[in-house]
């Protein structure tokens, strides 16, 4: 076994269940989980963007990601829209007096207001999915998580042992479709063993189809990380996490699955 699966082991058996604690005691433990990944995640970008601490815009962009973070779980959408719209023209505004050509400055905002979006109203679902449903909302957090961290193993172990057709060999070489297929075996095998542990008062079909549905949009919001990153040269977004990367790296395919098993639970399964 190599050093770096040895470390990235180890990390994963600390943090993991530490992670899953927290979404079953919720409230602002876990909106303070959301808030610290969501800061760590805007600063990775910002850093890998080469604007860093010294200059204004780093602590404009830091503070406005956390403001639409933070109003998203505490407060109304309505108002989340609003602080994203004060932030959006306040950002423009700054922008529209920096003295760099107008194709950088149009780059630069445009890729700062993904981030800020991608962080800022993506994460907050995590919180929503934990309050859906009071008793099961830790239950379903631990569906979520379990069913990412499987999926992205048996991708990777599908992928190393059978995979020669590659899925997006523009944006992330390494992965194929046969570890595509793979990795949503781990939507259905965590919705059968949830199905008869944590919720079992739920019909297996409609779990699996929660799975499947968490599986196939995981994998495919890695793949969304992957174009920033491809798009500056970069292979992980910092080294904050021993063996696994940034937070950017680690939680990317949380960011588009947890509004999708939202969703999914709203309309489908308590619909």
């Amino acid at each position: 076994m190599s050093k770096n699966l040895i470390i990235r082991t180890m990390v994963a058996i600390i943090f993991g269940p530490l992670i899953i604690l927290i979404s079953y005691l919720g409230g602002h433990w876990l909106a303070g989980m959301i808030l610290l990944f969501s800061a760590i995640g805007i600063i990775e970008f910002l850093t890998n963007s080469e604007i860093l601490p010294k200059k204004f815009l780093f602590w404009l962009v830091v503070m406005g990601t956390i403001a639409i973070v933070s109003t998203a779980i505490y407060s109304t959408m309505s108002t989340v829209l609003f602080i994203f719209v004060i932030y959006f023209l306040l950002l423009g505004l700054f922008f529209s007096i920096r003295r760099m050509s107008p194709q950088h400055l149009f780059s630069q905002y445009s890729s700062i207001i993904w981030a800020t979006a991608y962080l800022g109203l993506l994460y907050p679902f995590v919180y929503f999915i934990r309050n859906i449903n009071p008793d099961k909302g830790g239950d379903w957090l631990l569906f979520l998580f379990s069913t990412l961290w499987l999926s992205d193993s048996l991708a990777m172990w599908a992928g190393s042992a059978i995979g020669s057709r590659k899925f997006a060999p523009t944006i992330s070489p390494g992965k194929t479709l046969e570890g595509f297929i793979g990795g949503m075996f781990g939507g259905v095998i965590i919705a059968m063993l949830m199905g008869y542990w944590r919720l079992s008062e739920f019909m297996i079909p409609l779990l699996i189809g929660g799975g499947l549905l968490v599986s196939i949009i995981g994998q495919l919001g890695d793949l969304v990380e992957s174009i920033w990153k491809r798009s500056i040269g970069i292979k992980d977004s910092s080294m904050i996490i021993p063996g696994h990367g940034g937070v950017l790296d680690r939680f990317d395919s949380l960011l588009f699955s947890a509004p999708a098993l939202y969703f999914y639970l709203k309309f489908i399964v308590y619909g």
